[in-house]
């Protein structure tokens, strides 16, 4: 693997108090592959990402890239920030406003021979695709240009990693969504490994090889995004990672094998459904994304819409059952159902998710 980090904790010490921002983390990276963390405020992600710059000392654990350690908290090491070969570009930016946008671009090779420098300020140009506001000044172009030289700065020196900070936090929604995947583009095509940081779920999957949930500290998943989603390896990820919600279930022995009987009636036709066996007399609760419940006129299960919430192309409704029980669901928006009317629904689960009971 080209990073690791094994078992890294961050600790923050205050009137003599200890604290671990982060809590014993594990994660591999690909060379050229893109990783993010993602999680609430707070969670850990931004004091991970400053350990593995060496803006922070690990309190436990080590990080290796590419053969070399950078820090190992049991045998002292630690190596400076500016021994590392690894790039950053924070949430501000941090352009110097009284140079041109190539000439922020050449600060970081400014050792190199005046021709080397020049060509290698042209290839970036053109890599974030702004050859043509070259002799600009930063406070000339956009946000979402001036966030692309700070990239194209990072890269100049050409890094072995390259860290990112919520670098779109100051940006408008849509400016986000669609810079998200220029900078994966951009990445790509440089052939960078990075790690990025973000607390927005969608610029998570659109710029993401690997992604990581963090919770009070703890690297709770790092997956691909299909498993995450999927089979989320618990409770917290399957709450934070997309819609759905939690249905008291109990798993039972049939015929064909075991049987998942849930308020919505059997998840018929469902693969990897656990044995009765895994769980106290088999109940348990199983996850059901918005996208597990199809909207069926001629379905005998009938929900009454309490919510609804217009995504453009759907709806995401909030549906309460007769027995009280809430679930999601996503409906075709020119299905403009009025809250307070039942409509039929049922359960269209590829494979289960279950979780232990949360009241035990």
């Amino acid at each position: 693997m080209f990073l690791s980090l094994h078992a890294c904790t961050v600790r923050y010490t205050r009137d003599g108090t200890g604290t671990d921002a982060v809590q014993a983390a594990t994660m591999e990276m690909r060379r050229g592959e893109i990783g993010v963390l993602i999680g609430p405020s707070g969670c850990g992600k931004t004091s991970l990402l400053r350990a593995v710059a060496g803006l922070e000392r690990l309190a436990g654990g080590r990080i290796v890239m590419d053969g070399l350690t950078l820090s190992d908290a049991a045998q002292g090491v630690h190596l400076q920030p500016e021994q590392r070969r690894i790039g950053m570009v924070f949430q501000d930016y941090a352009l110097f406003p009284h140079l041109s946008v190539a000439d922020n671009i050449a600060f970081g090779v400014r050792q190199l021979p005046r021709d080397q420098r020049d060509r290698r300020v042209g290839e970036l140009l053109d890599l974030v695709g702004l050859a043509h506001a070259a002799r600009r000044a930063p406070h000339q172009l956009s946000g979402g240009q001036q966030q692309r030289i700070a990239l194209a700065r990072a890269l100049a020196p050409q890094p072995q990693l390259l860290l990112l900070d919520e670098p779109f936090s100051s940006l408008d929604i849509d400016l986000r969504e669609r810079l998200a995947q220029e900078l994966r583009g951009i990445l790509k095509n440089a052939g960078t490994t990075a790690l990025f940081v973000t607390h927005d779920q969608q610029e998570a999957f659109a710029v993401g090889d690997r992604i990581g949930v963090m919770n009070k500290g703890r690297l709770e998943q790092w997956d691909e995004a299909y498993p995450l989603y999927h089979r989320p390896a618990s409770r917290f990820v399957a709450q934070f990672i997309g819609h759905g919600v939690f249905l008291p279930a109990e798993i039972v022995a049939c015929a064909t094998g075991p049987c998942v009987h849930t308020p919505l009636g059997e998840l018929a036709d469902a693969a990897e459904v656990p044995l009765p066996s895994a769980y106290p007399g088999g109940r348990c609760d199983v996850l059901l994304r918005a996208d597990d419940i199809v909207h069926d006129d001629s379905s005998p299960v009938k929900a009454q819409i309490e919510r609804k919430a217009f995504r453009g192309s759907e709806f995401l409704l909030t549906l309460r059952l007769a027995s009280g029980e809430r679930v999601l669901a996503h409906v075709p928006s020119h299905h403009d159902h009025p809250i307070g009317e039942w409509i039929g629904i049922r359960p269209a689960v590829d494979h289960v998710v279950t979780f232990a009971r949360e009241n035990g």
